[in-house]
């Protein structure tokens, strides 16, 4: 087109290798969607017989790089600065953008977390390759090394399928919460590259005098979730919610037209423009399942649905249906609950 200047690819696709996964931290501890990227990384290296590369940043990393070779990945890259410690865009975007137009990565996956959509767009420009961001299905063509990368569109209704067939690294955000944990590996052999790096003044424009942190919810280490919709009818339905969580472990979870209403927060919110889960169990009290929600709580390991409406599309997805209203259901679970508790202390306490 005249006018716009096309990128072109600086090698051949033939020339890149191996499987680029960028691993997240908070508070000096990989994320969850770190070790989620290890696992679809691992997978699509071993498929084509390529090495997995974990890209690691912070200011004290050397147990990170140990645990992320603990979770099979075969060489961590790592720079170590005090001006890592709290990730920043600029610094962290040109530290990896060079380790990527170094190593020549065939594939580049990073978590689709508020971080990692920043990172993604900054490294792909730099390295004039493309994204897919926000996927839900990643696998690799045997023969031509070619990433799979599926995301959801219409809606969430239809999955899209895009390939990048000329510009390399082929990159791909993960939407956190998909993909399961891999298992720790017996003898893990992977290698470690940690470099102490003096970070460029000028990437540093704004000085970070505190950080303060934020008490939000994340629902995507959650094993137990309960979640409530717009069955509750009102705000002080969520208390109900709240007691049956506290009652099995769980955490609150709730349908976005809740958090809209103002009865909870935000930070709640399961679902398409929410948090994505997969805990063993999901309990959907007053949920009617708009596809925009199951899309955030589908791959959970167990789903019970308490609805009055038999036809309600979350039945469709549960394990178990409690076709009750949630207002004299869940009191009634909750005093089981603690019953049962009641009956095993004794033998506990033996």
């Amino acid at each position: 087109m005249a006018g716009i200047k096309m990128a072109t690819p600086a090698a051949k696709p033939e020339e890149y290798k191996n499987v680029f996964v960028f691993l997240e931290t908070r508070e000096d501890k990989l994320v969850r969607p770190a070790l989620e990227m290890i696992g679809v990384g691992k997978r699509i290296a071993d498929k084509v017989g390529e090495k997995l590369y974990c890209l690691l940043l912070g200011g004290n990393i050397k147990d990170e790089a140990k645990e992320a070779v603990s979770y099979g990945c075969d060489i961590v890259l790592g720079a170590e600065s005090p001006d890592l410690s709290v990730y920043r865009t600029l610094p962290y975007s040109k530290i990896i953008s060079d380790f990527v137009k170094e190593e020549k990565p065939n594939i580049f996956l990073i978590p689709a977390t508020r971080n990692g959509r920043d990172l993604a767009s900054r490294i792909a420009v730099s390295c004039e390759a493309g994204v897919t961001a926000d996927c839900t299905e990643l696998d690799i063509e045997q023969d031509t090394r070619i990433l799979s990368a599926n995301r959801p569109t219409y809606g969430e209704s239809m999955l899209a399928e895009i390939l990048c067939k000329k510009h390399r690294p082929q990159m791909a955000t993960a939407r956190a919460g998909i993909f399961p944990v891999p298992d720790r590996v017996k003898s893990p052999k992977g290698e470690i590259r940690i470099n102490s790096v003096k970070v460029d003044k000028s990437l540093l424009k704004k000085e970070v005098l505190e950080f303060k942190k934020k008490n939000a919810v994340d629902l995507t280490a959650a094993k137990v979730v309960v979640s409530g919709g717009m069955g509750l009818g009102k705000a002080d339905g969520f208390k109900l919610i709240e007691e049956l969580a506290s009652e099995i472990g769980g955490v609150v979870g709730s349908t976005r037209p809740a958090a809209d209403m103002g009865w909870i927060s935000r930070d709640h919110q399961v679902g398409q423009t929410g948090q994505t889960v997969r805990p063993r169990l999901y309990v959907a009290a007053g949920i009617s399942g708009k596809i925009q929600h199951i899309m955030g709580m589908k791959n959970s390991e167990t789903i019970i649905a308490i609805n009055t409406d038999p036809n309600a599309e979350i039945i469709k997805y549960s394990d178990y249906v409690i076709n009750a209203d949630l207002y004299e259901a869940i009191p009634a679970l909750v005093n089981s609950i603690r019953e049962e508790k009641k009956k095993l202390a004794p033998a506990a306490g033996k």
